[in-house]
C-alpha cells in the first residue's frame, strides 16, 4: 500500500485510529499528525515513493478534480480505485483516470491475470503499447478494464 486519496470532508480521525493499531506503521500528510502515533508529515517525495513497506501516505483532496490531477501525475497507470455512491463521480473518475484497471467500490489487489482468467501472470505492463517489431491488428490494441463492485 502506498498512497490514498481521501475527499476533505472524510473524517480522517476515525481512519486513522482504525489503521493505528493495525500492520500500519507510518501515516503520512493528515492534519495535525501529532496527535497520532508514528504519524509524519508527508514531501513531496513521498508521492513518488512504492515503498515496499507497511506505510501508508494520505492525501486529503478538496474535490475530484485535485484527485484525478494527482493520480495522472504521481500514479503508476496500474490500477486505481475510487470508493463512492455517487454515479456521476464514479463515471468522472472511470472515464478520466488513466490505468490499466481502474475500481469503482473494489480493491485493487484483484488486478492479477489469474484473477481476470489470463492463466498465468507472467509481467506486468503499464505502457500502452508493448509490441516491437512487426505487428498485426492484435498488437495495435490496448485495454482498459473498469471494475464495479458493490
Amino acid at each position: 500500500m502506498d498512497s490514498r486519496k481521501i475527499d476533505k470532508d472524510t473524517l480522517y480521525n476515525l481512519l486513522a485510529k482504525r489503521l493505528e493499531g493495525d500492520k500500519f506503521t507510518t501515516l503520512n500528510n493528515l492534519p495535525n499528525p501529532s496527535s497520532f502515533k508514528d504519524i509524519q508529515k508527508a514531501t513531496k517525495e513521498d508521492w513518488d515513493t512504492e515503498y515496499l513497506d507497511n506505510i501508508l501516505s494520505i492525501k486529503i483532496m478538496s474535490n475530484l478534480d485535485d484527485a484525478i490531477n494527482h493520480i495522472s501525475k504521481y500514479g503508476s497507470g496500474h490500477s486505481d480505485a475510487i470508493i463512492t455512491e455517487n454515479y456521476t463521480t464514479a463515471e468522472k473518475f472511470l472515464n478520466n483516470i488513466d490505468s490499466a484497471c481502474v475500481y469503482l467500490n473494489a480493491s485493487t489487489q484483484f488486478t492479477d491475470g489469474g484473477e481476470f482468467g489470463f492463466g498465468a501472470e507472467v509481467g506486468i505492463s503499464t505502457n500502452k503499447l508493448h509490441a516491437r517489431g512487426p505487428m498485426g491488428i492484435n498488437e495495435l490494441t490496448t485495454y482498459k478494464f473498469k471494475i464495479l463492485g458493490s
